[in-house]
């Protein structure tokens, strides 16, 4: 039995957490016999939730039989300096509250360049085995969505501690596919073996998702109508991209039976919404924040599920969006308004990529699809759904444990 440490800032209790992957690691893992501690930050994000009220330094608590320790940090709202704290928060203290506690097999890290300096230097200290877990390209993030120079001396600095992360660590987890080509065109591949690089994708609960679909169902006119259904469900931000949602259906407002429906909220929600009303979008129903328990089932009533995100060089390195998944499971064609590299859409054949991301190109899509003959529109349905199948958390926890194999082997060999 391996005891192993699955350290991420932003997990939460299973009461509150919405992105689900820490928490399936550690279930499936203890399931199949691993002793595991989940370590986070005391704070909920985008909550003013802080688990800590007390002055104590951490705290630990069990919940449905999975054991925590959450770290006490200051409390934040946003991305500006105060969440920057928090982060550095996190890492240093580390240290200073693990060292209480009997020490791992292997430690896992949910981390970025920012995050992880302490948590690395606890591991090397104690001879541990350290696998970085990467769910996001920090800087690159920045640089794209937030048009900071690569120059930036702060991002250089950033730059410089991801290469240091990666040179250091025993073993790469990668949730695009597109990582060691990330490593190999900054040129780092001479101090980081990309052989220790691997990939795991976000994924999903196929069974809970099937109950949800069954019985977290929502009596809703526009979603249970006979109209043929666009269905967005995420955040409703400058980086989502969803104006060309809008201009799309707005080509498409004299085709009567389309209609699309926009689950979700966010700052240019209402900005958009009045667009909508000056212009007489009858097509477009904005319908808020859903709890995601109804996720499910509000995506299986879809005739297409659309992802948008804003175009970026991020998605040459592929892609790995949690609504992904959820839609292929939904069963239903799916259509992207980009076209990433390691498109999975295309390897399915579930789905449409779009190289353009325009008002026209999405409408001319939704048009493509709802044309389909029922045998072509049956296959991508079905296709759709057995590749959720193939990123069922069961999966990719057996993709994780072959990662901690070579990583404790790599680290034994390389301390003898």
């Amino acid at each position: 039995m391996k005891k192993v440490w699955l350290v991420s800032h932003y997990a939460m209790p299973p009461h509150l957490e919405v992105r689900i992957k820490t928490l399936k690691y550690a279930e499936i893992l203890q399931n199949r016999g691993y002793d595991v501690l989940l370590i986070t930050a005391s704070t909920i994000h985008n909550t003013n939730i802080n688990l800590i009220e007390t002055k104590d330094k951490y705290v630990e608590r069990e919940y449905n039989g999975l054991k925590y320790v959450h770290i006490k940090c200051s409390q934040y709202l946003g991305s500006g300096l105060k969440r920057i704290k928090n982060l550095l928060q996190f890492q240093r203290r580390f240290k200073s509250v693990m060292k209480n506690f009997e020490k791992p097999d292997v430690i896992i890290v949910d981390c970025n360049c920012v995050n992880y300096k302490g948590i690395l230097s606890f591991a090397r200290k104690y001879k541990i085995p350290f696998i970085s877990e990467i769910r996001d390209l920090w800087p690159l993030s920045i640089v794209e969505y937030k048009n900071i120079s690569e120059r930036n001396p702060v991002i250089k600095y950033l730059y410089k501690q991801e290469k240091r992360m990666y040179r250091l660590s025993d073993a790469i987890i990668f949730s695009m596919e597109g990582g060691p080509q990330y490593i190999k065109e900054k040129k780092w591949d001479n101090a980081v073996d990309t052989n220790k690089v691997f990939n795991i994708n976000n994924g999903l609960d196929v069974e809970l998702q099937e109950k949800q679909i069954k019985e977290c169902r929502l009596d809703d006119e526009d979603l249970n109508g006979r109209s043929f259904k666009i269905i967005y469900a995420g955040s409703i931000r400058s980086v989502n991209a969803v104006d060309a949602l809008i201009k799309a259906a707005e080509r498409l407002k004299n085709q009567n039976n389309i209609k699309f429906l926009i689950y979700g909220d966010g700052d240019k929600r209402e900005e958009l919404e009045k667009y909508c009303s000056e212009n007489i979008l009858d097509n477009v129903v904005f319908k808020g924040q859903v709890d995601k328990k109804y996720i499910p089932y509000i995506c299986s009533q879809a005739n297409i599920n659309i992802i948008s995100v804003k175009e970026s060089n991020i998605s040459k390195y592929g892609v790995s969006w949690n609504k992904l998944f959820d839609y292929m499971n939904a069963g239903k064609p799916i259509l992207s308004t980009v076209k990433p590299n390691y498109d999975l859409l295309e390897r399915y054949n579930c789905g449409l990529s779009l190289p353009e991301q325009s008002g026209e190109a999405i409408a001319d899509a939704v048009l493509k699809i709802y044309n389909l003959p029922n045998e072509e529109y049956a296959v991508m349905c079905e296709n759709a759904k057995n590749a959720a199948k193939d990123f069922d958390y069961s999966i990719l926890t057996d993709k994780l444990i072959e990662v901690i194999d070579y990583a404790v082997k790599r680290h034994e060999e390389k301390i003898k």
